[in-house]
């Protein structure tokens, strides 16, 4: 079951950030509108009910000095603009505003007033227009006052509330999601700069080390960091050293062995049949084991970086030929892409290395080359050299792993071979700037490519 893979902690921070915030507006944008809408309500209906009670008391004292002249004090009432009153009188009623009567405020609110009782209630015209009703019995006279507020108002205002507050959230939002992309950004950079220092680190850079925070956690990072490196650094070093001392102290006994192995091989007509084959297993093992030396004393050079690099423009088809000869390959043919650089900027000595362990590499385990073939590179002012065989070719999970030391592919265990030949291979090529890996053959078999820069680094 493939992992599913998650989001990056930057990420992950910035929408904390932003789900946080958004939480919080929302419960402060609604906490806010409901404190305000019953606070402006009950301050509406406060003021509504108090110019109620005036009104009926201006219009009581008008029925009782001159009944005939209420009407008009109902016309002279300063009732709100968009308002309306009512004045419930047998056998009629007076309306402050033509077109609207009793029958436009709520039943329950007109019954109560019949009984002698107050109070108020919100209601809705067929206009769809919010009003608060407030009706009070004047009981003295047996007739009731009803009064109409108008809310669209009140109703505008909680709207505008409303949208500056979700105005408000929506930035405040965006504000958090903003800071916690920043402070991701902030807090994650000394990460950024630790992986950097460790990939770095991996590609062969030992001497990368990181610089001191001022954070003392950070800088304890740092620290660890560093005290690993130095602990990595030195244990690769020692291994270096030690490789190259053996190969080095190998060296002479090796040289000794080997003239007195071809001393005894020049005379071997002396030697009865059974030491003649004694004699060519330990020939053929000798002269192994000197070659491994030799490429051991190479790779040593090469990781302590104390062989130069001499570059010089080179005919690469030229090139590749003087090598196929002196390899034993001069019928080799050289294939050139019409697109491909025939001259690059090459070091000859590493050039014939690199090219000779890959045709020797061929020939031990793959059957004998086929040809080699000159390409453009997958990126710019770079050229590819590869050379196929016939051979069974490279499984596709040991392709990696044959550029490692004393690595082979299954169909090479049972060969004569140092098993150094690929990994010095890798490392000139790295050497120059270049990668090397294996792939399939057109025409089956395997093929080893080499990419190099046609300039000098």
């Amino acid at each position: 079951m493939a992992r599913r893979r998650s989001l990056r902690l930057s990420t992950r921070v910035t929408l904390f950030f932003g789900a946080l915030a958004l939480l919080g507006g929302v419960g402060l944008t609604v906490a806010t509108y409901f404190f305000a809408r019953n606070s402006l309500l009950d301050q509406h209906e406060t003021n509504a009910r108090a110019d109620a009670i005036r009104h009926a008391e201006q219009l009581n004292d008008a029925l009782i000095t001159d009944p005939d002249d209420v009407s008009r004090t109902l016309f002279e009432l300063d009732i709100e603009p968009d308002g309306f009153a009512v004045l419930m009188t047998q056998p009629r009623q007076l309306q402050s505003r033509i077109g609207f009567d009793e029958e436009n405020f709520p039943a329950e609110l007109r019954e109560s007033v019949t009984r002698g009782q107050s109070g108020q209630q919100q209601f809705v015209d067929d206009d769809g227009t919010p009003y608060l009703g407030v009706g009070i019995s004047l009981q003295a006279f047996g007739v009731g006052y009803l009064e109409a507020f108008p809310l669209d108002t009140t109703e505008r205002t909680l709207q505008v509330l409303a949208t500056a507050l979700t105005v408000g959230s929506i930035l405040a939002t965006i504000v958090a999601v903003f800071f916690g992309w920043s402070t991701s950004r902030r807090l994650l950079r000394p990460l950024s700069r630790v992986a950097d220092a460790a990939g770095e680190f991996a590609t062969g850079s030992l001497e990368t080390r990181l610089d001191d925070e001022n954070d003392p956690d950070l800088n304890r990072l740092a620290g660890s960091f560093n005290e690993m490196a130095d602990s990595v650094q030195q244990r690769i070093e020692r291994e270096q050293r030690f490789a190259s001392d053996v190969s080095h102290e190998l060296r002479s006994p090796i040289t000794a062995l080997t003239a007195a192995v071809e001393v005894l091989d020049a005379r071997r007509e002396e030697l009865p049949d059974r030491a003649q084959q004694a004699l060519d297993v330990v020939v053929g093992q000798v002269r192994r084991f000197d070659d491994m030396v030799i490429d051991l004393l190479e790779l040593s050079r090469l990781e302590a970086g104390s062989q130069d690099l001499h570059t010089e423009p080179a005919d690469l088809v030229e090139l590749c030929d003087r090598v196929s000869h002196r390899y034993g390959h001069g019928d080799l043919p050289i294939e050139v892409h019409r697109r491909a650089h025939r001259r690059a900027m090459v070091d000859r000595v590493r050039f014939e290395r690199i090219l000779g362990n890959l045709l020797d590499n061929a020939t031990h385990h793959g059957g004998g080359p086929t040809r080699i073939t000159i390409e453009p590179g997958s990126e710019r002012q770079t050229v590819l050299i590869a050379v196929e065989d016939s051979g069974p070719g490279v499984a596709a999970g040991e392709r990696t792993r044959i550029f490692e030391r004393f690595a082979r592919g299954s169909a090479a265990r049972n060969r004569i071979g140092t098993g150094l030949g690929l990994a010095l291979v890798a490392e000139h090529a790295a050497a120059l700037g270049g990668t090397a890996w294996v792939e399939e053959a057109p025409g089956g078999g395997a093929r080893f490519v080499v990419q190099l820069p046609t300039v000098s680094a």
